[in-house]
């Protein structure tokens, strides 16, 4: 899974004069939450979290967030809740991150990419393809940027399934086991 490194400050003023304020000296009003402590309320560069959050935009990532609370330094893990942006200078105006543990199972959806050319269909099958993400449960770390799929064995009227894909140790699959990921259609006669 991708990781990214950012930091970010506990803030002290909370509110709608605060965070404008905050906003004016070019920073971003942000908020950590989840099971493992109570919500801190955090300001980020702006700057630096856009490009952060860019670089991760639809990917399953999680932040190596480093926190400065008056000049101690605590190291969270988090994934992005939610990202408010100005909707007309499309600027980020808050974050929510979520903190995760290391060591617990999470669910994320992990993108399929198929690669090579099936061997059915150069016979005269059509590729279908029924799924481009799947659902699959493991720790942060075990868990791939994405699965790449071999089409290429693959003959006319043959189909491939989800429990085929081939999941590396520490990753289990939670979409449906039989579930047809893609599928090469018999030539009409």
């Amino acid at each position: 899974m991708l990781q990214i490194d950012m930091t970010a400050r506990v803030r002290k003023t909370v509110g709608k004069g605060a965070a404008r304020t905050m906003r004016r000296a070019g920073n971003t009003p942000a908020v950590i939450y989840g099971p493992l402590g109570a919500p801190v309320s955090l300001e980020c560069n702006t700057k630096d979290l856009t490009q952060g959050l860019l670089s991760i935009h639809r990917k399953n990532a999680f932040i190596n967030l480093e926190i400065d609370e008056d000049g101690k330094k605590i190291t969270k893990h988090v994934i992005t809740r939610e990202i408010q942006t100005d909707p007309i200078q499309d600027n980020v105006l808050h974050a929510d991150f979520y903190e995760v543990s290391m060591d617990a199972p999470m669910e994320f959806k992990v993108p399929l990419k198929y690669l090579g050319k099936a061997k059915g269909v150069d016979l005269g099958g059509d590729m279908t393809i029924l799924k481009n993400k799947i659902t699959v449960s493991g720790k942060l770390l075990d868990i791939p940027d994405l699965i790449e799929v071999d089409v290429t064995p693959l003959g006319r009227g043959a189909a491939l399934t989800c429990k085929e894909l081939g999941l590396s140790s520490g990753v289990t699959l939670v979409t449906a086991p039989d579930a047809v990921c893609v599928s090469i259609s018999a030539a009409a006669e």
